[in-house]
């Protein structure tokens, strides 16, 4: 899989985020296809979940070369420092969760205790949430698949392929080398911000990193016009014909998550308004940026009334160049397709997605 990472968010508007990326790029497939191979049994499980840029699905192979990142929580390094406090005041308890998971299996955290009903650092998680978390970060268990939204963890070896677990171990040195190239063959051309982003690692690993990438001839600097700051490829720029693509694009899809690349390359400023008080937003409660022809065209605040049995166009919101017939007949084609893929039977315009009324009665 050549993104590497697919962003996991609990907001299920339209679709769980980390579906639509493969929609963005393949078209209609089957949600079932993908869950075998996220969630699946023996050789059908291709992925597995892990802090990679956020909550992530990133392929099994990346497990060697997250080792360092494990070992980080162990030892209660950044990020993890609380999570790991917790652990080192409760290593009875802990290991008590251990020995359920080991014992029982693919748990969930509601399977453990109820929920502490206060806010702080870690929402309202219960202890044995915080304590499955902790081992979920130090490797000691993954997770095996989600009932709902929510996770069942189980142990490793009961989850990932045996050849995976049994991989040589990576130095932090190269696993961090070998994480910049998988970010920098899924972005194409990249700065330095943008290629540590992808996995988030720290500015001194990444400075560290590409440099030894240059020093080997991996990794070739590039100037990209209107840039201020060097940019990277993986491969030596080749242009080729244009992209003629037309799709739909996750929120959370990285193509556009690191924001300041999505204006470096698009010209387009987007921000998600899902938090936003709905007086204040420009542009909707859950807004797809619509790609075409190499531009993001057009913004479109969709959700998925399943209980009708419909897309719901809430509203488009065109960028300054536009979009003329055959571009408009793109865009209602996707939304089509998107419907479809769903299993919703209609799909309504609302006032402010009239401008796409012609093109949707034309398909």
């Amino acid at each position: 899989m050549r993104l590497n990472v697919l962003q996991i968010d609990s907001v299920n508007a339209l679709v769980r985020s980390h579906y639509l990326p493969l929609f963005s790029r393949l078209g209609r497939y089957d949600l079932a296809d993908f869950d075998a191979l996220a969630w699946g049994q023996g050789r059908k499980r291709r992925l597995y979940e892990c802090w990679a840029h956020e909550a992530s699905l990133v392929p099994a192979e990346v497990w060697a070369e997250l080792r360092w990142r494990r070992d980080q929580a162990r030892q209660g390094i950044g990020i993890y420092r609380q999570l790991a406090r917790f652990a080192a005041e409760q290593p009875q308890f802990v290991a008590q969760v251990l020995e359920a998971v080991a014992q029982r299996g693919a748990l969930g955290a509601g399977s453990l205790a109820p929920r502490v009903e206060q806010a702080g650092p870690w929402w309202d998680w219960s202890p044995g949430k915080l304590a499955l978390e902790w081992l979920f970060a130090a490797g000691e268990v993954t997770v095996a698949g989600r009932r709902g939204f929510e996770r069942l963890y189980d142990l490793p070896e009961r989850v990932l392929p045996a050849a995976i677990l049994a991989a040589p171990a990576v130095t932090p040195a190269a696993a961090r080398r070998a994480l910049l190239m998988r970010s920098a063959r899924a972005l194409g051309v990249a700065s330095e911000v943008q290629l540590r982003d992808y996995f988030r690692l720290s500015p001194a690993e990444a400075r560290q990193g590409i440099k030894e990438l240059q020093e080997e001839g991996s990794l070739h600097p590039v100037q990209v016009q209107g840039w201020s700051k060097p940019a990277y490829v993986a491969e030596a720029p080749n242009p080729g014909r244009p992209v003629r693509a037309a799709a739909l694009l996750s929120p959370f899809d990285s193509l556009v998550w690191e924001r300041e690349r999505t204006e470096q390359l698009f010209g387009f400023r987007y921000r998600l308004e899902i938090y936003t008080p709905a007086p204040k937003r420009v542009y909707g409660y859950y807004v797809l940026p619509f790609l075409y022809r190499e531009r993001l065209a057009a913004r479109v605040d969709l959700r998925a009334e399943r209980a009708q049995s419909r897309l719901a166009v809430h509203s488009v919101h065109l960028e300054s160049a536009g979009l003329d017939d055959e571009g408009l007949d793109a865009l209602a084609g996707q939304l089509r397709s998107l419907a479809d893929w769903l299993g919703l039977a209609d799909l309504q315009l609302h006032g402010p997605a009239d401008v796409l009324r012609e093109a949707v009665a034309r398909r």
